[in-house]
């Protein structure tokens, strides 16, 4: 069947609170994708269990999740919004691909063993079997492009070698997905330590601002941000720190680093940090208060769950009934 658009298909864990590396990284760029494709966005909260969950907190933040989608200017009417474990064929069509990976293909993710080292009292079957299921979250709907961060470029890479691998033996099943790497804010780095990505689990709260920190807080973490020895406002090779602030500041303002460089002749670090800190907050102030509208009507959230189920579940059995087919599954 001829597709009206090409497909996006997006997911995000709800297994910690969203930080503005995700928002700058991808969030904030995926309205415009509505245009020219089929948006597919997912919170996948399967995933998540890989990881042990306070339950009361997963079911939250699935919710904040999806209200974080909508806040950040995600249209439910243009887009599809849904749940992961709300629809089956995502663990069905899993289990049919995990199959068709090999072993030592799943032993080299960087993220298994990043993950195994940090969870070494919990190193699951479901850590190493993630990409197999991050490979049917993609694929059930024929998606053509995965916006991600660097750090899931491998997933996706596998994900080609395995749908890849399917064709190979039954024709024309699967599209070929291609990850797409927004090089503005794609590297949000540690407030911390700014050679390492931001990360929403990281245990130090000051190193991270998340999309729903207060106005003090983001600007107290500014403020404490690390940076270096250097007085001037510059963007350059071993200023990570300061580098990481302007990346900030520019995907905020739209200036270029130049331009910052201008801005802050003559004043120092402590100037600087202030003002990435008010641009931060003034530009999260009006997701966050559509958050909370957003918040205060769970019926209406759980009415958007519902329906985003429905549409994705249409697309996904499509997809899964075409793959027991070629697999001489019986379908009754």
């Amino acid at each position: 069947m001829q597709k009206e658009k090409p497909v996006s298909f997006s997911g995000i864990q709800p297994s910690g609170n969203l930080t503005i590396g995700n928002y700058l990284g991808a969030i904030r760029n995926f309205p415009a994708y509505s245009e020219n494709y089929k948006c597919f966005y997912c919170v996948v909260d399967l995933h998540a269990l890989t990881v042990r969950q306070v339950p009361a907190e997963l079911r939250r933040r699935t919710y904040e999740t999806l209200a974080l989608y909508i806040a950040c200017g995600l249209d439910p009417e243009k887009n599809t919004l849904f749940v992961q474990s709300h629809v089956p064929a995502h663990s069905e069509l899993a289990w049919i691909l995990d199959c068709f990976t090999m072993f030592g293909e799943l032993s080299r993710m960087t993220q298994f063993k990043e993950k195994s080292a940090k969870h070494a009292d919990n190193i699951n079957a479901g850590l190493f079997t993630y990409p197999s299921l991050m490979a049917a979250d993609i694929l059930l709907y024929q998606t053509d492009v995965v916006p991600v961060g660097d750090d899931q470029k491998q997933h996706v890479e596998l994900c080609r070698d395995v749908a890849q691998r399917f064709n190979n033996l039954y024709p024309d099943t699967f599209t070929i997905p291609e990850p797409i790497i927004s090089q503005s804010g794609a590297r949000i780095k540690s407030l911390a330590e700014p050679t390492r990505k931001m990360d929403k689990s990281d245990p130090n709260p000051n190193a991270v601002v998340y999309l729903l920190d207060d106005r003090d807080t983001i600007i107290r973490k500014f403020k404490r941000a690390v940076t270096d020895s250097e007085t001037s406002v510059r963007y350059a090779p071993g200023k990570d720190g300061i580098n990481n602030l302007m990346t900030i500041y520019s995907c905020f303002t739209g200036k270029d680093f130049a331009a910052i460089e201008a801005e802050f002749a003559g004043r120092g670090y402590s100037d600087f940090k202030l003002a990435v800190g008010e641009v931060t907050a003034d530009a999260l102030a009006p997701v966050q208060a559509e958050f909370r509208r957003l918040m205060a009507d769970k019926t209406y959230i759980e009415d958007l769950m519902r329906k985003g189920a429905r549409e994705a579940a249409i697309c996904a059995a499509r997809t899964l009934t075409k793959v027991k087919k070629k697999l001489g599954l019986v379908l009754i």
